[in-house]
């Protein structure tokens, strides 16, 4: 019976995978070319709108200090904790989740330097944090503290008061944009208008110092315990702005 035999040719094969590069690069370039055609998309309208919603700070941060000098900078050192120590006890009797809440804050010890350009004592700072949302109790409370004494007064807004305004502000914005790009669209005699790209950015306006001015001044002229000081938290502005494109139709 005869044998058939087949002939293999390795250059063959080189070829044809030569010839199928050759191809990609023929498609990817027609391709190219389409595109370069078509061009950039035609009636593209770039836009922005935005939202603000005022609301009441409900978030009173105290910060109350104690600096302390010594000669000696462990000795210092253990007296500033030892009062720290008992800041925080008198907080913690007094602490209650979200209302009022404490931690500490910056503690350090530096050196002292005199005219020689040599140390010649130590300085120290502590630090105490409180916070809440309960006035009254966070402002007796830091009038209960010993041996510290209030060095700011910050408001802001709590998780929940800050996500319901964004939320609030953001369905605006949202109504907003719709409405502006519906008005572009009729303006220039489109029927409609497709959304292509959004972008969400959100920040606060909040009001000056004024409060921590009224706080330190009560709390000088009234340091008795138990002595709630008369702070007023103000009002912030939660904006929230929308930037994106959209297509005519």
């Amino acid at each position: 019976m005869p044998v058939a035999f087949c002939h293999f040719n390795p250059a063959s094969l080189g070829m044809g995978r030569r010839w199928a590069a050759l191809a990609l690069a023929l498609a990817a370039a027609s391709a190219q070319a389409e595109s370069a055609e078509a061009g950039p998309p035609r009636n593209v309208v770039q836009l922005a709108a935005s939202a603000s919603v005022q609301v009441q700070q409900d978030l009173l941060v105290l910060t109350l200090s104690a600096t302390q000098d010594g000669e000696d900078a462990a000795r210092l050192q253990a007296q500033l904790q030892r009062l720290l120590d008992a800041a925080l006890a008198e907080a913690r009797r007094s602490a209650s989740p979200g209302q009022v809440q404490a931690r500490s804050g910056d503690f350090g010890i530096h050196p002292r330097y005199g005219k020689e350009g040599r140390i010649n004592g130590w300085q120290g700072r502590a630090q105490l944090l409180l916070s809440g949302r309960d006035f009254a109790g966070i402002t007796a409370l830091a009038g209960r503290v010993q041996g510290m004494a209030i060095s700011q007064v910050a408001f802001d807004l709590s998780p929940a008061a800050r996500q319901q305004a964004e939320s609030q502000a953001q369905s605006e914005a949202i109504e907003a944009f719709k409405a502006r790009a519906g008005a572009l669209a009729r303006g220039f005699g489109f029927a409609g208008y497709t959304l292509r790209e959004v972008s969400v950015s959100s920040h606060e306006n909040s009001p000056g110092p004024r409060p921590r001015m009224l706080a330190m001044a009560a709390k000088a002229a009234a340091p008795e315990a138990d002595m709630a000081l008369p702070v007023e938290a103000g009002k912030t502005q939660v904006e929230v702005t929308l930037s994106g494109s959209v297509q005519m139709r």
